[in-house]
C-alpha cells in the first residue's frame, strides 16, 4: 500500500501559521501535483510528508501507518530535490547503490536494482560516467534512479525540474509520466509550473496562504475552479476577471451588466444572488473570439504577441481598467489600433460571488 492521509495537519513556526488544517487522502498508485503561488506552503507540506519538518498539530499516515513521530528512513518514502545532490567522485552507478550499500543490501541486490532502474531510466549506458559528463536531464534520471532502487512506497518530488532549461523541461515532463505509469507507485510532485500540473497529475492540490482551495482533476479545476483564485491560477495565459452586475437569473442563466453596459449572457446558476448584485464575470483567453455566437464586445486592439500557432491581443473595452488578454488563430494578425468585436460564448463564462466563490455553471467549454 502507498496512500498517503493528512488529518487537520498544521504547521506552525512560533505565531506564524504556515498549514492550517489540511485535509487530504492520496490514493495508492496516484500522481498527485501540489502548485501554487511562492509562499503557500507547498513544499513545507512534502517535507512534512518526508518528516523532514515536524508536524505542529494533526495526523499523517502513509500506508496506514501513523507516522507523525517517525523518522525519514521509515517511513518507506524516497524524495528527489530540486538540487541533483549527486557524489561528483562517483560513477553513476556508485552515486545509484550509495544509499543501498550504507542499507547493507548484498551486491547482488543492488547490481540487480541499479540495472533495472537504469533501463527503466534509459541510463543504462551511461553507468561508469561521472556526474560532471552528463547533461542536466541525465542527471535528474541518475537522481530518480537512486530513488527508484529503494522501492519505496511513495515518491516525493520537489519542484525536480526548476534547473533545466524549457526543451528540457518538456522532454522529463513525459519521462515523468512514463515513469509512473511503468511503476504505478504513489508520486506527489511540487511545483510553481502550472503546466507541469496539467500535463502530469492524475489529481492537483491548489493552495493558497496556508489552506488547499481545490482538490480535482485537472480538467475539473480547469473548468469549475471553485474559486477566483484557483480560476486565475489554473490556464495559461490567465482568465479575464471583469466587474459586473447581476441583471437577471433565470435557470440555467444569467445575464450581467458590465460597467460601460454591455450585457453578457452566461450558462450560469446565479439563482442564490439578488438582482443588482456586484459579480466578477471570467472569460479565459482562449474562448473569446473576433467571431462566433454569443454575446459580442467591441474592443480596440493594444498590443499583439505573435507565437506562431497562436496569436495573443491585448484588447481595450469601453468602461474595463484593463485590456482583455484575448488568444487568437495563429493566423489572425490584427494590428495595434484596430477595431474587434470579441464574441463571448454563453458556456465559456464564469461567475463569482463577491466572497470570490464560483457560481455553478450549467455548461462547459469542452462543448465549444
Amino acid at each position: 500500500m502507498g496512500d498517503v492521509l493528512l488529518k487537520g495537519v498544521q504547521k506552525s513556526y512560533g505565531t506564524t501559521h504556515v498549514l492550517k488544517n489540511i485535509d487530504l487522502a492520496i490514493r495508492e498508485g496516484e500522481f498527485v501535483v501540489f502548485v501554487g503561488p511562492s509562499g503557500c506552503g507547498k513544499s513545507t507540506l512534502l517535507r512534512m510528508i518526508a518528516g523532514l519538518e515536524d508536524i505542529t498539530a494533526g495526523e499523517l499516515s502513509i500506508a496506514g501507518r501513523v507516522v507523525n513521530d517517525v523518522p525519514p528512513a521509515e517511513r518507506g518514502i524516497a524524495m528527489v530535490f530540486q538540487s541533483y545532490a549527486l557524489y561528483p567522485h562517483m560513477d553513476l552507478r556508485e552515486n545509484m547503490a550509495f544509499g543501498l550499500e550504507l542499507a547493507k543490501v548484498s551486491r547482488s541486490e543492488i547490481d540487480s536494482a541499479v540495472n533495472q532502474a537504469a533501463k527503466v531510466l534509459r541510463i543504462d549506458h551511461l553507468l561508469e560516467r561521472k556526474p560532471k559528463d552528463l547533461s542536466g536531464g541525465q542527471r535528474q534520471r541518475v537522481a530518480i534512479g537512486r530513488a527508484i532502487v529503494r522501492k519505496p512506497q511513495v515518491f516525493l518530488f520537489d519542484e525536480p525540474l526548476s534547473n533545466l532549461d524549457a526543451a528540457l523541461r518538456v522532454e522529463m515532463r513525459y519521462e515523468f509520466a512514463k515513469l509512473h505509469d511503468t511503476l504505478k507507485t504513489t508520486m506527489i510532485y511540487v511545483t510553481h509550473d502550472q503546466v507541469e500540473a496539467m500535463t502530469l497529475a492524475d489529481r492537483i492540490v491548489v493552495l493558497s496562504a496556508g489552506k488547499l482551495e481545490h482538490v480535482g482533476s485537472p480538467l475539473e479545476l480547469y473548468e469549475h475552479p471553485k474559486n477566483k483564485f484557483v480560476a486565475g491560477f489554473i490556464g495559461s495565459p490567465q482568465m479575464n476577471f471583469v466587474p459586473c452586475t447581476l441583471v437577471a437569473s433565470e435557470g440555467k442563466q444569467s445575464r450581467v451588466k458590465l460597467v460601460a453596459g454591455q450585457e453578457i449572457v452566461c450558462d450560469v446558476d446565479c439563482s442564490g444572488a439578488a438582482r443588482g448584485a456586484e459579480l466578477t464575470l471570467g472569460l479565459r483567453p482562449e474562448h473569446l473570439s473576433g467571431a462566433g455566437s454569443g454575446s459580442a464586445l467591441d474592443a480596440t486592439v493594444q498590443f499583439v504577441e505573435t507565437l506562431g500557432s497562436a496569436t495573443q491581443a491585448y484588447c481595450e473595452v469601453p468602461g474595463l481598467d484593463k485590456p482583455l488578454s484575448v488568444t487568437l488563430d495563429g493566423r489572425q494578425r490584427p494590428k495595434r489600433g484596430e477595431a474587434i468585436r470579441l464574441s463571448v460564448p454563453s458556456n465559456a463564462a464564469y461567475l463569482f460571488a463577491a466572497d470570490d466563490s464560483a457560481f455553478a455553471r450549467t455548461a462547459t467549454a469542452g462543448a465549444l
